[in-house]
């Protein structure tokens, strides 16, 4: 069965003809895309079980290749590994919840249901797309055309409350990503030249490279990524856009597509080019440091829901830099497990802050105060969201986190230290959201409104509980994922760790559940 096409073509397919439906029939619309992301969770679902691990698999899987430009040696070709599986696990289950929770969102601003299930659709369709290239060309045109579809959701469905601010927000998106694929596209057109005239990932992966060579098509390959991971100096556009986009959007482009950064270093930069990646990664570290406790710092002193939960995103990738660039099995399979954890904990978190601002009209912090008094139920959604966040033990995200401090510690104390400081700072702003969200004295402007006197619904429990039930179970037994992550993390390291360091780690392979 041709699993990762199915994948890619289904949504892409669905959006079509979502997007065709009547703007009359908005009920049709929500139902045909609800149906369309099912048969792609169904499809996900089968993949990770065909998928094969344990010692003797390959790293690459489930491999298609179609012929596409032959003058050029670039080819329509899929393949999966580990890291590439969860992150499309991941993806098949939150377009699912973000359309069932924003089922009556289009209908709420006056526009067109069709056009907003179909970019949500057409969306997952290239994410996927991203994850499951092993041509470096089909690669980077998935990874440009995701913005479009992103750009139409903050820029046309955002937020009524500041309609200037959401096309301000989605053109800086665009710019930004749009700057970022500018310098890829160099560094893709010289590895190709470089490379023997070839977009073949395995191929590249063989191939030698001048030092110099290296580091210049390494940076253009980083730049791109840490704009749309993002690292520090170059977040400023997530709070914009998180901000600014529909609930649903922002917990897609913080949850899932930012990952596509994380990724792309885990799959390019680190394989094709070891020993730039070796010399660039204090740099990294640097940055990484940076933005834990800078975005931390900006997180406890902001208002607004929305930019608060991006702000806690750009200090958690923080976290997941320092764990690629430790360059140990430990840190590496906490980064990659961090990026599907940090997925579930920030697209419930995003999720919750919507039904709060559908229910208030208002995403400041100071328009509520109390409300758990009047939505309890909704409130203690909220406190797990927010303890998942912070890497509450018990929670996935304190797997993630901990795995990347203990294998960054045992290179890199200094690091390590240092690092913890976003830990106490997160604890911070997450309890101050809390607090003055749905604690306290309970603001008497609530009581006259009609919509926070609803608690949780049926439709919104059934969004939420997935993801709480996740979270819990990957904070107690995470060693079926770490199964699926390990080798593909072993595998990217082989070849990037230094002949001074051939252990990375004081154990090779990351033992969980234990």
């Amino acid at each position: 069965m041709k699993y990762l096409s199915i994948l890619t073509l289904v949504p892409l397919v669905g959006a079509l003809a979502v997007a065709f439906v009547p703007r009359s029939r908005p009920q049709l619309a929500k139902q045909l895309a609800m149906l369309v992301s099912l048969v792609v969770l169904g499809v996900a679902v089968a993949t990770w079980l065909a998928f094969k691990t344990g010692a003797g698999a390959p790293r690459l899987q489930l491999q298609e290749s179609y012929n596409w430009i032959p003058a050029w040696g670039a080819k329509f070709a899929f393949g999966v590994d580990g890291i590439a599986l969860v992150m499309i696990a991941l993806i098949a289950l939150l377009v699912p919840l973000v359309i069932l929770s924003g089922w009556h969102d289009a209908e709420r601003s006056q526009r067109s249901v069709p056009a907003y299930f179909a970019l949500l659709l057409a969306l997952e369709g290239m994410m996927i797309g991203n994850f499951v290239a092993t041509d470096v060309l089909m690669f980077y045109l998935f990874f440009e055309l995701m913005l479009v579809p992103m750009y139409f959701l903050i820029g046309s469905f955002g937020s009524d409350v500041q309609p200037k601010q959401r096309q301000y927000a989605a053109v800086k998106f665009f710019l930004y990503s749009l700057v970022g694929g500018l310098f890829m596209l160099a560094a893709v057109i010289g590895l190709w030249v470089l490379g023997g005239h070839t977009f073949d990932w395995q191929t590249l992966t063989d191939a030698e490279f001048a030092t110099n060579a290296q580091r210049w098509l390494f940076l253009g390959f980083f730049l791109a990524f840490a704009i749309k991971a993002p690292f520090f100096p170059f977040h400023t556009w997530l709070p914009d856009a998180g901000g600014a986009a529909p609930a649903g959007a922002a917990a897609l482009l913080v949850g899932v597509m930012d990952k596509v950064g994380t990724f792309g270093i885990l799959r390019y930069c680190l394989p094709l080019f070891p020993e730039a990646s070796r010399w660039f990664a204090p740099w990294a570290i640097a940055l990484s440091l940076v933005g834990i406790i800078y975005a931390a710092l900006l997180a406890v002193g902001q208002n607004d829901l929305k930019r608060l939960v991006s702000y806690t995103s750009i200090a958690h990738f923080g976290f997941i830099g320092i764990g690629i660039f430790a360059f140990t099995i430990q840190a590496g399979s906490g980064s990659v497990l961090y990026m599907l954890n940090h997925g579930l904990a920030t697209g419930l978190l995003f999720l919750v802050v919507g039904m709060f601002v559908a229910r208030r009209g208002s995403t400041m912090i100071g328009d509520f105060g109390g409300a758990g008094k009047l939505v309890p139920v909704l409130a203690g959604v909220f406190f797990i969201a927010g303890m998942a966040s912070l890497a509450l033990p018990g929670l996935a995200p304190f797997v993630s986190e901990f795995l990347v401090l203990i294998g960054t510690f045992t290179v890199n104390k200094t690091v390590a230290v240092i690092a913890t400081v976003g830990i106490i700072l997160a604890a911070a702003y997450v309890l101050w959201m809390v607090q003055r969200t749905t604690q306290g004295t309970l603001n008497d402007k609530l009581r006259d409104i009609e919509p926070m006197k609803k608690d949780l619904s049926l439709r919104e429990g059934v969004v939420v509980a997935p993801l709480i039930a996740l979270l819990l179970v990957l904070g107690f037994y995470p060693k079926p994922v770490l199964d699926v992550i390990n080798p593909a993390v072993q595998a990217t390291l082989n070849g990037v760790v230094s002949p001074e360091r051939s252990d990375p780690a004081p154990a090779t392979t990351v033992e969980a559940g234990k």
